[in-house]
């Protein structure tokens, strides 16, 4: 079963009277999960149990307390969808890596057809702290079916809050440690949420989207009541254009119960790929993937990305919510600028 799991430590770390917004991390090991709180008031937890197959931050939570993630697999709500039940969340992973699709796995995948899919497992927490902003760093292992661990992450989420828009940072850095690692064309990926039925499309008939393997999902039509999700990308597409085309960044708008809700995610020019493609589907899956060309553009050469044995690769990605108003232009501009300046 490859290497044995390290015994996770979880610590609660106390925010000192701090003006503006308090971050806290809190640890709620008991239900698998650590949790982010702003003033006191749950923004979102990183769920580590390996029943998902993957780490993942799940719910995120608006300034409003509008929750923007869908809730099926892990907290089903009525009204929503129930495809793709690996849409869990806020995630990162991918659909071919060496050979195996990390991005599919579900506890729906038949137990014969394990062996074609990867899972990732939290094995070690680092640094955990609140105050002005909160973090999370943890060690996860990309293992086969088998437990053979072929790849080793080592990811901190940074939690943040600038003019009442709520951040959260991956920076993620991923290492061969057990031979090559190669990241292949696949329009599975890569750093993605599945968002809340309210910020997705209104659309009027079934989807049927098929994966790298051919398998086949159908996304049925449901009431398109209160359903008002827009897309807007950073080189001007709207709607549906902005899948298969690549930006620095990609607006989702749409009205809840509360008022306007925008998310946006940002990619970072030192990341492989840059700027990434777009995986934004109008029934409310929201990604962008570095790893991926062909897949969206078959004019293209495939895309393959190679670790060499004994060396790593460092990606980051923002991603942001926002009430009230959507996310202008200019303001996603301003957070770009903001996010190269942090991590240059």
């Amino acid at each position: 079963m490859g290497r044995l799991l390290s015994v996770i430590v979880f610590l609660v770390f106390p925010v000192s009277l701090l003006p503006g917004q308090k971050i806290s991390v809190r640890d709620n090991s008991g239900e698998n999960k650590i949790d982010v709180l702003i003033d006191g008031m749950l923004f979102t937890s990183l769920r580590i149990s390996q029943e998902f197959e993957k780490p993942f931050l799940f719910p995120v939570i608006a300034p409003d307390g509008t929750t923007v993630t869908r809730g099926y697999p892990v907290e089903p709500r009525s009204g929503e969808r129930v495809d793709h039940p690996h849409h869990t969340g806020l995630w990162f992973n991918h659909g071919c890596v060496n050979g195996l699709d990390f991005w599919n796995n579900s506890a729906s995948v038949p137990a014969g057809e394990k062996s074609k899919y990867g899972h990732i497992a939290v094995v070690k927490t680092g640094k955990i702290s609140g105050g002005k902003k909160g973090i999370i760093n943890v060690e996860s292992w990309w293992m086969d079916s088998s437990g053979k661990t072929i790849l080793d992450e080592n990811t901190t989420w940074i939690f943040s809050v600038q003019n009442n828009i709520r951040i959260i940072d991956h920076k993620t850095v991923l290492s061969a440690t057990a031979g090559d690692i190669t990241f292949s064309d696949s329009k599975e990926g890569l750093f993605a949420i599945r968002v809340a039925r309210m910020l997705e499309m209104p659309s009027d008939e079934p989807l049927i989207f098929t994966d790298d393997k051919g398998k086949a999902t159908e996304v049925r039509v449901l009431d398109n009541t209160g359903v008002t999700g827009q897309y807007r990308s950073s080189n001007g597409k709207t709607g549906d254009e902005v899948w298969g085309t690549r930006n620095k960044w990609v607006i989702l708008t749409g009205k809840g119960e509360k008022g306007i809700e925008s998310l946006a995610i940002f990619d970072f020019p030192d990341n492989p790929g840059y700027p990434a493609y777009s995986h934004a589907r109008g029934y409310g899956l929201f990604s962008v993937n570095n790893f991926g060309r062909r897949s969206y553009d078959p004019r293209q050469e495939p895309f393959a990305f190679t670790i060499p044995s004994g060396k790593s690769v460092t990606l980051v990605h923002r991603f942001c919510v926002k009430s009230g108003s959507g996310i202008t232009v200019s303001e996603a501009e301003n957070i770009m600028e903001m996010f190269y300046k942090q991590y240059n």
